[in-house]
């Protein structure tokens, strides 16, 4: 019942083991320059989303907190120059 050891008869297939991280080195190896502008968008919009959803979560879980980030953000915005 231990570890598995190179002559307990378990052979792992390289192929198995290749394929997620040969895709992954390949979106390493292009670089954000090779990167389409869908692929940005897209997970930008995901990005997006999600950041809704904590905000709303939040909103309900501390009301009060949540109200008073609301005010300094919009204190923030009033004194901002543009």
């Amino acid at each position: 019942m231990g570890a598995h050891g190179p002559g307990d008869g378990v052979v792992w297939q390289m192929s198995d083991l290749e394929g997620p991280v040969e895709r992954a080195a390949e979106r390493v190896a292009r670089g954000p320059a090779a990167e389409t502008d869908t692929e940005r968008r897209r997970r930008r919009a995901q990005f997006l989303r999600e950041l809704h959803e904590a905000k709303a979560l939040r909103e309900r879980v501390q009301p009060r907190r949540a109200r008073a980030a609301r005010m300094r953000q919009a204190m923030r915005m009033r004194t901002f120059r543009w």
